[in-house]
């Protein structure tokens, strides 16, 4: 089948992109890895021990940054719908966390640990109807919310990719209502003409 102008050009992007090429010099699983290290470096967001959890964590870019951040006494579940190959000191649970098994599986991983850290590069499959795909990019990010809510501890730290759009100022609002302190980040490795940014929260209210 033939690929389409756009995806062609999305594959051209790729493959001349800079950060791609860093990730694969780097052993980085993806190009996302620097996305994350930027906003932790900007926002002293980790810390050795921190129980930290990742939503929508395949290939496993934000998981390989986090781990030797948090060391040996902390700890990373990573969560997906999709497969991802192991890594060490990553407690890794496949499926959708909006079902009851799952969301039960990885509970009694957290235990009685309280979370630090969430973070979530969630996003849909793009179907290319632009209403459509912010829909659905603004489901997750509420589900990532309503996760956070669940788990975070007092004073916890909350990062979840938005793209802007239909919905996304009154998610703004929402974050801010459980949150101290909400920045927007637009790291370097995102891509300009893309609308993703970070919302970047601290301080849990709980």
């Amino acid at each position: 089948m033939a690929r389409s102008k756009s995806s062609n050009q999305w594959l051209s992007e790729h493959v001349n992109d800079p950060y791609v090429k860093r990730a694969q010099a780097d052993g980085y699983r993806s190009r996302a890895s620097y996305k994350l290290l930027e906003i932790i470096k900007k926002d002293k967001l980790v810390r050795p021990g921190m129980m930290v959890m990742d939503l929508g964590s395949a290939p496993g870019g934000w998981s390989q940054v986090v781990a030797p951040m948090v060391g040996v006494k902390g700890r990373v579940i990573a969560s997906d719908i999709l497969p991802m190959d192991s890594m060490a000191d990553v407690d890794f649970i496949q499926g959708d966390f909006t079902e009851d098994a799952v969301f039960d599986e990885i509970m009694a991983a957290v235990g009685e640990a309280p979370v630090d850290l969430v973070i979530s590069d969630m996003a849909p499959n793009i179907s290319g109807v632009n209403a459509a795909d912010q829909a659905s990019s603004m489901y997750l990010v509420e589900l990532a919310l309503d996760m956070a809510r669940q788990v975070l501890k007092p004073k916890g730290c909350f990062v979840a990719k938005v793209f802007q759009g239909e919905g996304s100022e009154e998610y703004l609002k929402d974050v801010r209502s459980s949150f101290d302190k909400v920045v927007i980040r637009k790291p370097d490795a995102s891509r300009p003409r893309s609308r993703e940014v970070y919302f970047v929260a601290k301080g849990f209210k709980g």
